[in-house]
Formats: structure tokens, sequence, C-alpha cells
């Protein structure tokens, strides 16, 4: 979980009380009249958006389907959008009702994935989605737990939990990836552990249904560290690559934006390496909720990285005039600088908290020559969700 709360549980530790401070005193509460460019994916609250086109499901392959996180009185869902012109429209076309999300138990930081093969008995082309579930129960057991897809979206079914809190903190952002060896992988952010505020987990399945092997992939040796949002995508020369963040108590890289790599996808090396910081030639580096995409690029297979971050500041720490309005790319891989290009979604909003940019989806067009983006940000008091294309150059 990142230092600013998307519902705000009723809970908060220590660290995330001072976080919160800090970022009052530097940001101003969100303006009435501010609201991000872009259409509108739902006139109503939507949050932690999600993005993905459909290459595993024959007839549907190019589709477009997006999630979001929303509510209905008290009870948390999952919005299943659908695109069938490439992103220039949606349409709602299925919901994840899950019952241990109802009731005001608490819904977070849902994702959305495609199998690219077959797991267990789930073909290739299933639909995932998972979500963080029961943030604001008392005496609360948080749970990541799976619901599975096999007509595009439209119905959605409980499949499996990757992992049961056994205490009253956090287990947040699951996010899916396939290894080297063909199992399914969730990484995802832990707050239970006593030792670590927070840390990077992963586990892995064979058959979609036992989750196994939950073992470390990112805890800092200083215990109030807080490494989260944890995303991974594989690069064609077969590495994974996953950005995240660490946040800490106070200081100018408070939530900086980090990566690693891996071989396979499941062992990421000394969990006490933090990884390494993404920068612009410039010095230039992000700061909270960072996402991730990879696609295409004409003329070079290593294709192009995309990484995006709610703020983006300066190398003196100063708030860059382009936040909320870039998105940054990479050709080698993510080593090297990476290029500032102008994000689809211009966020308005100046406010620092789990709304505006937060966590920004990415999806390249097929050919790489196009970048959709759905951001989030405030009209008035609600967060609303908003899509738009542009230039991947």
């Amino acid at each position: 979980m990142s230092a600013m709360s998307r519902r705000i549980p009723h809970i908060l530790g220590l660290v995330l009380a001072l976080v919160a401070a800090l970022l009052a005193a530097q940001y101003a509460a969100p303006d009435p009249a501010d609201a991000a460019t872009g259409t509108k994916l739902r006139d109503g609250t939507g949050l932690y958006p999600r993005a993905i086109r459909l290459e595993h499901s024959g007839a549907a392959n190019g589709r477009v389907l997006a999630s979001v996180v929303t509510f209905d009185g008290n009870n948390g869902l999952g919005a299943i959008y659908e695109s069938t012109d490439d992103g220039g429209s949606f349409a709602e076309v299925g919901t994840v009702a899950d019952p241990e999300a109802a009731g005001g138990q608490g819904l977070c930081c849902a994702t959305l994935y495609e199998l690219p093969r077959q797991v267990g008995d789930l073909p290739a082309g299933t639909l995932l989605w998972a979500a963080s579930v029961g943030q604001d129960e008392a005496n609360r057991r948080m749970t990541l737990r799976v619901f599975k897809s096999t007509d595009t979206g439209r119905s959605w079914s409980y499949l499996s939990t990757i992992a049961t809190a056994g205490n009253e903190k956090g287990l947040w952002e699951p996010e899916f990836s396939i290894d080297a060896s063909g199992a399914l992988v969730a990484h995802y952010s832990d707050e239970t552990d006593g030792t670590h505020s927070q840390k990077l987990v992963a586990a892995r399945t064979t058959d979609g249904l036992n989750w196994t092997g939950h073992h470390d992939t990112i805890a800092s040796a200083l215990a109030s560290d807080r490494p989260g949002m944890a995303v991974v995508r594989k690069l064609p020369n077969g590495r994974y690559f996953m950005s995240y963040e660490i946040c800490a108590a106070a200081g100018q890289y408070i939530c900086v934006t980090h990566y690693r790599t891996s071989a396979d996808g499941w062992d990421w090396g000394d969990p006490k390496h933090l990884g390494y910081r993404p920068e612009t030639a410039d010095g230039k580096y992000f700061r909270h909720a960072p996402n991730l995409a990879w696609g295409p690029e004409p003329g070079n297979p290593n294709g192009r990285l995309y990484l995006v971050g709610q703020v983006m500041y300066n190398a003196d720490g100063t708030r860059a005039a382009g936040s909320g309005r870039t998105v940054w790319t990479n050709s080698n891989n993510g080593e090297g600088a990476w290029k500032e290009i102008s994000a689809p979604v211009a966020v308005e909003s100046q406010t620092v908290d789990y709304c505006p940019n937060y966590s920004s989806a990415l999806l390249p067009s097929a050919d790489g020559s196009r970048l959709m983006e759905i951001a989030t940000d405030y009209e008035g008091t609600v967060c609303k969700p908003y899509y738009a294309t542009g230039s991947a150059q």
C-alpha cells in the first residue's frame, strides 16, 4: 500500500500518519474546477484503473478491456469495460461483485489480466481479476482474492485466494505475471510482517487454485521503508522488469519509483537490494504510484517500456512543470536515461492522494505507434477515470 490511502482505512500506522501530514502541508485540497483531459470512462467513482488488449481470446482478440474499483453504497465492485475500437470508446460489460467486499468490508486496488497460456485447467485467454478485500472491517484479516471470467469479462466467479493476513495489517495491490517455468505469479504488498512496515512478496500457482512459495522480493533492511505497488513486464530478451515505489518517513525521495530485473520472473535476488531509480537525462524522477507497460517499437527488437508516476520532480526536488502531463519511455530494456513524452491524459489536480494520476493505466497500440492512458482525477469531490490516446513518441 502506498503512503496515501486509496479509501482511507480506519487504522493507519505511524509511518502513514507522518507521511500524510507531510503531504498535507505541501499540497492543497482539490479544486472543484480541476479535472483531467480526455473522455470520462464513467460518470461516478472509478479508482485504480487497469487496461489490457486481448491477445489469446480467439475472435475477441484486439478488444481492449478496462477495469476500475467502484462502489454501490457500501458494496465494493470491479467495473469491467470493453472497447471494440482500440480505446476510442468504452461500454460497461461486466461487474465483479465479491461478497467479501460487500457491506462496507472494503475493496481496493484491483488488477485485470489475460492468461497468455494455459495454467492448470484454465485455458489461455481466461481473464483474471484480483483485489485487496476487507480493509474496513473491525479486527480485519485482509485477503487477496482472485476471480475468473471465460466470456471476455461478462461474468465472473471466485477462483482462489492468494494470501490471507494473519493479523490486522494490510495486503495490497496484487499484480500478475507468468514466470519462466510457466507458473502464474502474484506480486503484492504485505504489511503483516512485524519486522517490516511493508514489503513486496511473490507467490505462484500451477493450477490457479493453490498458491505456494510466498517469499520476499523487496524487503528493506530499514524497517520503516515501504516498498509497494509492484508491476512486472516480460521483455523480449526474456528478462523481467519490475517497477515499484519505496516510501519512507520523509525526505526528497519519499515514495520514489524504483526498478529491478529478474532472469526468470520468480527469483529477484537479495530482497534487501532496493533496486535502481529510473531518471531522465536531466535527473527528473517520479514519486508515488508508478505503473508500467511494454509495447513494440518499429525497428527495435527490445520494444519500448512506458513508465508513469503520480508526480514528476526535477533533480533538485522541486515539482516539474510537466508533472501530471508526462509519460516516460525507454527503448533499451529500462537501462539508461528515460525520455519524456506527452501523457494522453493531462491530470490537472495538484493534490497528492489516492486519486489524481494514481497508478494510471498505460496500453500501447499493437503496432507501437500510439499510447492509451486511463488516469483518475477529481471532478468536484468525486474521483473519476478519464481515457485518451496519443502518440507513443
